[in-house]
Formats: C-alpha cells, sequence, structure tokens
C-alpha cells in the first residue's frame, strides 16, 4: 500500500458504532423492530438512525409525540443494546489503530451512553480511552458538533486541529460543523463527503510527528 493522502493534527476524535465497532446486526435488528412497532418504513428509520441518540430518531419520524415517551423509549432500548452483544465486532483494523494512538491525544465521541460504550468496546476486544464524550456529555445529538467540540476541549486542542472519525451521515455532518477534518470510514461514509474517506482502518497509519503534530497517513 501507498499513501494517497495525509492530514496533519493535533487531536483525534473517534466514533464508536460503525467505526470503531461493527454493531450494524444489533442496530439494525433493534430499531428494524421498533419501526416495526410504529408502521413505518424499516429502511427508511435505518437510513437516519446510525450516528444519533434514538430519541432523535424517534423525534424525527414521531413529531407529535411527547418527548418524554421518546426518552422513556430510548432508556429501554439502550437497556436491550447493552445486553445484546451478539455480532459486534471490531471494524477491520480498529485493534491495530487503537494501539497506535494510546499515547496520542484521543477521545470516544459517540452517541451511545457510558454503559453501552463500555459493553460494545469490550466486545470488540478495544481499549476505552481515558477521555470520552457520551451520550450523558452532551445536551443535543449529532449531527449537532456539541459532542466534537466537548472532545476536542477535553483534549485542549482546537476544533480546527483535530480529525473527526466517523461512519455516519449525522456524525460526518457534525464533524464538519466542528470545524474538524472527517476521516470517513465504511460504506455508509462514502456518501457524505468527508475530507478523506477509507473503506476500513487497515487503510490508515497515525505516525507522531515533532512539537505534539500528528501525521494521518491514508492508503490505497
Amino acid at each position: 500500500m501507498t499513501v494517497i493522502a495525509t492530514l496533519v493534527a493535533r487531536g483525534l476524535l473517534l466514533d464508536m458504532d460503525g467505526t470503531l465497532v461493527n454493531s450494524d446486526a444489533v442496530v439494525e435488528r433493534l430499531w428494524g423492530q421498533w419501526a416495526a412497532e410504529q408502521g413505518l418504513d424499516v429502511n427508511a428509520v435505518l437510513a437516519v438512525a446510525h450516528g444519533r441518540q434514538g430519541w432523535a430518531t424517534m423525534a424525527q419520524f414521531l413529531p407529535e409525540r411527547p418527548v418524554e415517551i421518546n426518552h422513556a423509549e430510548n432508556a429501554r432500548m439502550l437497556e436491550e443494546e447493552t445486553v445484546s452483544v451478539d455480532g459486534v465486532v471490531p471494524v477491520d483494523g480498529a485493534q491495530a489503530f487503537m494501539a497506535s494512538v494510546a499515547h496520542l491525544p484521543h477521545a470516544l465521541v459517540t452517541s451511545a451512553n457510558t454503559a453501552l460504550a463500555e459493553v460494545r468496546m469490550r466486545a470488540a476486544g478495544l481499549a476505552l480511552p481515558v477521555k470520552r464524550i457520551t451520550a450523558e456529555s452532551v445536551s443535543v445529538s449529532k449531527p449537532d458538533p456539541e459532542g466534537f467540540l466537548k472532545g476536542a476541549a477535553e483534549l485542549g486542542v482546537a476544533p480546527a486541529d483535530c480529525v473527526v472519525f466517523e461512519d455516519s451521515e449525522a456524525g460526518i455532518a457534525a464533524g464538519k460543523a466542528a470545524g474538524a477534518m472527517v476521516v470517513g470510514v465504511g460504506p455508509r461514509a462514502a456518501a457524505f463527503a468527508p475530507t478523506v474517506h477509507v473503506p476500513d482502518l487497515t487503510r490508515i497509519t497515525v505516525e507522531p510527528l515533532a512539537e505534539g503534530a500528528i501525521a494521518i497517513h491514508v492508503l490505497d
């Protein structure tokens, strides 16, 4: 493989589902069930459910429903997701990638809550970053940039000096809105115009540079 692009940053902001962890089997099963219960088109729901907090997806499809019901139903679904790890595996290259960034400034920025993040990262055999922004850390869901802005602040790095790793439409939009560079990971990401796109994390290498800079190399 050869390097086809290099991004230079001072901090890395990492989404979880679809980026580090492949949890599609669980997400699609539970959201498919929810869509069917509501009489909604399953494919339409799945097209927007990835990357968002559950209550935000519910509000988009059931805008007249009281927000309290959405939050209660989201809490129930999170409980189900937390005990359902069948099919949860690392994205190709995720283990080597996480090892390569272990001593570099990085943070997890996920729409999952803390309990679900811990369960899924453990199921995928990945170390959970010390710095993390979860559902409990923010007041709004991706595509709002709040999570990535808070992640950058946790690292003490300007958002423009961060690279976001994301797979979903909502997540890529949030990274762009934060002013960060975005590496789109996986098949979903290519359609949403990230800064660069890779099929998985085997196409990424990370190199520490002088004075705290980080080179993110994209391979063909």
